[in-house]
């Protein structure tokens, strides 16, 4: 038998392990997924970061992404258009993303 300090050692880094197994693994967004699985094919980092993109700003990006999935066929709802555009936005464009109705800019709510 191991001494009682090496069994709780042990019991421990069990319980450390097991708990780190349980633990989920940080999936990719639904954005980026979206993106990886139906537009890589096509569209490298290049085109995103080109001198002729055709995303000037948050709203043209939004439209640029809905134009692509209605070419494509692929049926995206507005939230997956809008999640596709802001992975795209955060990883490339940093675009300031327009207000949402209702919200005012500066607002301290």
């Amino acid at each position: 038998m191991l001494p009682g300090s090496k069994r709780v050692a042990l019991g421990i880094l069990f319980a450390a392990l097991a708990e780190a197994h349980a633990a989920p693994i940080q999936s990719a967004s639904r954005g980026e997924m979206l993106y990886s699985t139906h537009c890589i094919a096509c569209h490298n980092a290049q085109v995103h970061w080109r001198d002729k993109k055709l995303a000037r700003d948050w709203t043209t990006l939004q439209a640029e992404v809905r134009h692509w999935q209605k070419f494509t066929n692929l049926g995206w709802s507005d939230e997956d258009v809008a999640l596709v555009a802001r992975y795209l936005n955060t990883l490339y464009y940093r675009y300031p993303e327009a207000e949402k109705p209702g919200e005012q800019a500066g607002s301290a709510y």
